[in-house]
């Protein structure tokens, strides 16, 4: 059996990882690799659910614990359901936040001791790590203009529960994000979230041809 790739893309609110994971899965499927672009929390249809609740700013009452809670549960689903089948039947997996979002989120941001979101990370993701890890650094007052914008042009629900939150917390969510960059530097891939969406896509796709040779060839 073929075993895929898993890429996850990472960043605080607004730093334009979704655009890129966009730009990345069109390119490798332009060029005939099987991809499946996913999300979380969602992904599929139960983790749909509990993303919906997740992300309303009506339920800013919602405690850090039964937040984290809630984030592994989605996992869970998301894992067994799209993303073990996907790289089994050897597909690239592009996923738009993993498990590092928990960590940078929940424990950096919230304050929830590592050893039990680790504890929980690794039951949802039922053994399954990311190759890569494409983290789009951003300073976090301009993602949170950009996220308002973006919420304000929108004509889908107001997922606006973490952008409403404090500038400290956001900023508090980046440096997890980079200490968690530091201390796996082999997994993760650090972009400068200021540089424009052409060049920031230009240096994505040149190293995921350094890391992956089936997509190299694929694209000789």
């Amino acid at each position: 059996m073929h075993v895929g790739y898993f890429i996850t893309f990472e960043g605080v609110e607004g730093c334009g990882k979704t655009t890129q994971i966009k730009l990345l899965s069109e390119f490798l499927s332009a060029h005939g690799i099987d991809t499946v672009l996913t999300r979380e929390p969602g992904g599929c249809p139960i983790a749909d659910k509990i993303r919906s609740i997740l992300l309303d700013a009506e339920n800013r009452a919602l405690s850090p614990l039964a937040e984290l809670m809630l984030y592994a549960a989605a996992r869970a689903q998301h894992v067994s359901e799209v993303i073990i089948p996907a790289l089994n039947t050897g597909d690239i997996v592009l996923c738009d936040r993993f498990s590092d979002a928990t960590v940078a989120y929940q424990s950096f941001g919230r304050g929830i001791d590592r050893g039990v979101i680790d504890t929980l990370n690794l039951q949802a993701c039922q053994g399954i790590s990311p190759d890569l890890t494409v983290l789009v650094d951003c300073d976090p007052r301009i993602g949170l203009e950009r996220a308002r914008r973006r919420i304000e042009a929108s004509s889908g629900p107001r997922e606006e529960r973490f952008e409403l939150e404090s500038l400290p917390f956001h900023q508090k969510v980046r440096a997890g994000y980079l200490q968690l960059a530091a201390d796996e530097p082999n997994r993760f891939l650090v972009i400068n979230g200021a540089a424009t969406i052409e060049e920031i896509f230009s240096t994505i796709s040149t190293q995921l041809l350094a890391r992956i040779p089936e997509a190299a060839s694929a694209f000789c």
